[in-house]
């Protein structure tokens, strides 16, 4: 029963998705991948592994509503369809996002991961399927599909990968971001030292001493 109730509200947001098609682009472009009460329950779970199972069920939800659309001959699904599996995608970014920061963290995350891979290796094949079943608005989110399809295929791989070699990539990757980072703030900074001592107007230009009539070395009356 809850299952059903879930995909019927999901259902109910994609129907409202629907008037907001035909709204600007940048009305569009402000609409969150999670609604308000999957987004509460992300950030009431601190814990890394609980996270990314709560992840991971949304957006088995959203691969269950697309499901659902492709079932049903129902006006303007294609843009529910559509977004659907861009929250789906922006979903296993999230994942990602979460591993990278908890292993970075020294954090264990085997339990979430496995439980994101076994979502995952369902729903995966529930994606082929729609896009081999050529429906006939296939056109209008054809490339959403297929980049959902991509993004599973890559955070299997991922989800499945050796956590501690991930571990030590991310530390490599981090360490070099750093350096970087670095050797593009010393030419500033080295700019910054040679003027230090210099004083200027309040245009920044170096400021000019006022003409004198006096012999250098010579100083003025008291």
């Amino acid at each position: 029963m809850r299952a059903k109730s879930t995909v019927g509200n999901l259902l109910f947001c994609a129907a409202a998705l629907v008037i907001l098609g035909a709204a600007p682009v940048s009305l569009r472009a402000q609409r969150d991948f999670l609604t308000a009460d999957e987004a509460d329950q992300i950030r009431d779970a601190q814990e890394p592994n609980e996270r990314l199972k709560l992840y991971a069920k949304f957006a088995k939800e959203r691969v269950d509503l697309v499901q659902n659309l492709l079932n049903r001959n129902k006006a303007g699904r294609s843009i529910m369809i559509h977004d659907a599996l861009e929250d789906y995608s922006k979903m296993l970014d999230a994942i990602d996002d979460v591993t990278d920061d908890a292993l970075l963290r020294k954090l264990d995350v085997k339990v979430g991961l496995q439980a994101v891979a076994a979502i995952e290796k369902q729903v995966l094949p529930v994606l082929e399927k729609a896009q081999s079943s050529q429906p006939k608005d296939l056109d209008r989110y054809d490339f959403a599909l297929e980049q959902a399809i991509e993004t599973t295929q890559d955070s299997i791989a991922a989800a499945e990968e050796d956590t501690g070699k991930r571990s030590s990539e991310l530390e490599a990757r981090e360490s070099r971001e750093k350096k970087e980072r670095k050797a593009g703030e010393a030419p500033n900074a080295a700019d910054g030292n040679a003027g230090a001592g210099q004083q200027t107007d309040t245009g920044g230009q170096p400021k000019r001493k006022p003409p004198t009539l006096m012999r250098p070395g010579e100083k003025p009356p008291q």
